[in-house]
């Protein structure tokens, strides 16, 4: 969450990281005038946006270790495992593109010894996954039902997006809307610092694998989670910052492409559905064991 907040932070002072500036050879205020205002801009909602993932990420992570792992739920380990699996993965993209963030690389050799040391101790004692399919929450409400479905298909939306995003960092790394907003051609970029673009990969490529980490995460939680207050609440929280950040960032840039924003709005209508369901399918089951 620190890290999220922190690039969040970074991205709107509109200062590059020093590591940034090195490899390009220029700062923000350089590369604004070898450029235009808008490629500035562009990079840096795409920063904001990974971090805006992480303080999901880390919300969610939170609320695993305080309520479904201190209960001892082996699902809560499997969403822990594959989700930060993902994740820590998720750093090879910079392969695609051969940028390697010093930064991005202490924060992972720094965080992961953290992670694997909380799995082992918080190991379930079985690596049977039989249990996504027998133990599965059931709920006498139609809403937290389709609260559940709709929650889980945002997951799956949420893991293609980013595999796509990701796939697309680490090879072409623009799409046609991202060049017509900057205005500039891959050429000129390339012209401009050989490692500009390899710079942007780099940060959208680990967009990508947030999401995709993400996602995994609010899909074991849709088919496993148990239904009770702290569930909406944390999906309300994790898209607060997931949506808020990637999405919010569009309009404080000016990036407002209508196809590409489309995505995110669906996705962000689907997760307010789903999460209103699951709200009024935990009324509901409140009242009935007060009655």
């Amino acid at each position: 969450m620190l890290s999220g907040g922190f690039a969040i932070l970074q991205s709107f002072a509109g200062q590059l990281l020093p590591q940034d500036s090195h490899a390009i050879g220029m700062d923000s205020f350089a590369l604004m005038h070898a450029a235009n205002a808008r490629l500035l801009g562009f990079m840096f909602h795409d920063r904001a946006a990974y971090g805006g993932c992480l303080v999901a990420i880390g919300a969610g992570y939170l609320w695993l270790t305080a309520f479904p792992m201190e209960e001892r739920e082996p699902w809560a380990w499997w969403a822990l495992f594959f989700s930060g699996s993902i994740g820590f993965l998720a750093f090879l993209t910079y392969l695609g593109q051969g940028y390697l963030d010093t930064w991005h690389g202490i924060a992972t050799l720094f965080l992961l010894p953290v992670f694997v040391t909380g799995l082992w101790r918080s190991w379930p004692g079985s690596f049977s996954l039989s249990f996504i399919w027998k133990q599965i929450p059931k709920e006498p409400s139609a809403s937290a039902r389709w609260g559940r479905i709709l929650l889980g298909m945002c997951a799956m939306g949420l893991i293609l997006a980013g595999a796509t995003i990701a796939i697309f960092g680490m090879t072409r790394v623009f799409v046609p809307s991202d060049l017509r907003f900057i205005g500039l051609q891959p050429a000129t970029l390339a012209h401009i610092s050989p490692t500009l673009i390899p710079l942007i990969s780099h940060d959208r490529a680990g967009f990508g694998g947030g999401l995709c980490s993400v996602g995994c995460l609010l899909l074991f939680m849709a088919r496993c989670a148990e239904l009770n207050r702290s569930l909406p609440e944390i999906v309300t929280v994790m898209g607060a910052a997931g949506f808020g950040g990637a999405i919010g960032v569009h309009f404080a840039v000016g990036y407002l492409d209508f196809f590409h924003l489309l995505p995110g709005f669906v996705g962000f209508l689907l997760f307010i559905l789903a999460d209103g369901l699951l709200w009024i399918g935990w009324q509901r089951r409140s009242r009935a064991v007060q009655a």
